[in-house]
């Protein structure tokens, strides 16, 4: 495996980490489309343009992203804590995969705004439901 290659390949991944394509993260998938063993139509955040960017490069047939994988949104929405039902119990801090949760253990937490990448993994973890997707 070539780790220049696997660099290009990653760099064209948005870097939101969201595991839509059933690897941990941007470099796995990466590394596993150039070995051969992943098709580059599994990234929605990265859409169609993505799936054609990474087919090039690959040297493959290009091919549109899989829509039962996750939709493409243009601008990604960054999560929201509603303040007032947050309980602290750090789930959402844990679920998410590049920091941009902060806040203490039975204290009300916040996203990091600029840090968000809009994966949604954070949602499905609150037991209280006080996260929400928003326009960035």
């Amino acid at each position: 495996m070539s780790p220049s290659l696997v660099e290009h390949v990653d760099r064209l991944l948005p870097q939101t980490q969201c595991g839509q394509c059933g690897f941990d993260g941007c470099r796995p998938y990466a590394e596993a489309m150039v070995l051969g063993e992943a098709d580059v139509d599994r990234c929605p955040p990265g859409g169609d343009a993505g799936a054609r960017a990474l087919a090039r490069v690959l040297g493959v047939a290009p091919r549109p992203f899989d829509r039962t994988r996750g939709e493409y949104h243009p601008v990604p929405p960054v999560a929201l804590v509603i303040e007032a039902d947050c309980i602290g119990c750090t789930k959402c801090i844990q679920a998410c995969p590049v920091d941009a949760i902060v806040g203490g253990s039975k204290l009300m937490h916040t996203v990091l705004v600029d840090a968000c990448t809009g994966c949604r993994l954070c949602v499905p973890a609150c037991p209280v439901d006080c996260i929400m997707m928003v326009a960035a």
